[in-house]
């Protein structure tokens, strides 16, 4: 008798030897997007040292830092006004000797409908609060897979999104992933939005306040201190795997952070 082989996906190949800087877009610079970035900053050190070729980032976001920001998300006092992604992507520049770049705009399309160059990366990072702008990243990248091959094709986006207390982190392909032979493995070249497998869900969840907080007190009501620090740290987690192991057998998680519950939600 002979049991079930474990179902994995094998990391795109040009992830794990890269001619260029993997490129990614890191949309949404608040509670999450913050501390993403200060993991990939880490990531892209960690990669470099093992002799890859790294990381270049490009970060999304037009919001102006205010003092309700302060203390939750990665600003200090002295950048209120200045605009998210260029705070952060300066102090990330400085700080590594890196050239990532700041958008100062939402990653959206404009009224021609057509898709700017700065749109193209091999991995998308989303950290944003609305559930309609979830699905309008994923409707972006659908158009992105066209099938070519290029230095910045898109791969793979990592979706997360968190309540007050909870959240979760979702691995996805952006088409399907050619994969190798294996005997040992189940493998899977395919790994769905979480737009596309949990969208009613999702829509169930919207909620129509999107008033921003006006002290830090007000913005701990919606999202507790630390769920974005967790999130961010399990997630950039997740992403190491592809780079550092080749292949993951977990495409996410759903954490809780009231009762300390992570599940991990396993390849399918």
């Amino acid at each position: 008798m002979t049991s079930d082989k474990i179902k994995v996906h094998f990391t795109d190949n040009y992830l794990i030897n890269p001619t260029n800087p993997v490129t990614i877009n890191l949309i949404g610079a608040g509670g999450t997007g913050s501390k993403v970035l200060t993991a990939l900053m880490e990531m892209n050190h960690s990669l470099i040292q093992l002799g890859h070729t790294g990381l270049f980032v490009r970060l999304w976001d037009d919001d102006i830092i205010t003092e309700a920001n302060l203390g939750r998300q990665r600003f200090a006092e002295s950048e209120t006004g200045l605009y998210k992604s260029v705070a952060l992507i300066n102090r990330a520049n400085r700080w590594t000797g890196t050239n990532w770049k700041a958008e100062t705009q939402k990653f959206k399309l404009g009224e021609s409908e057509r898709l700017p160059e700065n749109f193209s990366a091999n991995i998308y990072i989303s950290c944003v609060d609305s559930v309609s702008a979830r699905f309008e990243i994923a409707d972006i990248l659908k158009r992105l897979n066209n099938g070519r091959y290029y230095a910045d094709r898109p791969l793979y986006s990592l979706d997360f999104g968190n309540s007050q207390n909870s959240g979760q982190a979702i691995l996805a392909t952006i088409g399907t992933i050619k994969q190798p032979n294996s005997e040992k493995y189940e493998t899977v070249d395919h790994l769905p939005f979480i737009t596309d497998e949990f969208g009613d869900l999702l829509k169930e969840s919207e909620t129509n306040d999107d008033t921003p907080s006006c002290s830090l007190a007000e913005a701990l009501e919606k999202q507790d201190l630390f769920i974005n620090s967790t999130l961010a740290q399990m997630g950039s987690s997740l992403l190491w795997s592809l780079f550092r192991n080749g292949l993951t057998e977990n495409r996410g998680f759903f954490l809780n952070l009231k009762n300390f519950h992570s599940q991990p939600i396993k390849i399918a």
